[in-house]
């Protein structure tokens, strides 16, 4: 087992639980051969999986304070100071040449 498959979990759980699965034989067929290449069991890819879902998707929602002040930002953006201001200018001087 690698030893990222169970960081979220504790080092003492037991594996007790079980979840039955019927896929397709080219989908068990994938799933045993990332076992064979990681060894990692078929739980510990399916919780791999899994964790690996909810990064991305905690990554990508916005919720309460942080979309408050996101929109608010886009519906409202403040104007740009004086160093951006003088920044595009030397950037549009650069790029006309």
């Amino acid at each position: 087992m690698s030893s990222s498959a169970h960081r979220d979990q504790s080092p003492r759980e037991l594996k007790k639980d079980r979840i039955e699965l019927r896929v397709a034989s080219s989908a068990k067929e994938l799933i045993q051969r990332a076992m064979a290449v990681s060894g990692l069991t078929a739980g510990d890819l399916a919780y791999e999986g899994a964790r690996r879902v909810l990064d991305e998707h905690q990554r990508m929602v916005l919720t309460g304070t942080d979309r408050d002040a996101f929109l608010a930002a886009v519906l409202d953006p403040p104007e740009p100071t004086d160093k951006l201001v003088a920044a595009l200018r030397r950037h549009r001087d650069l790029i006309s040449r």
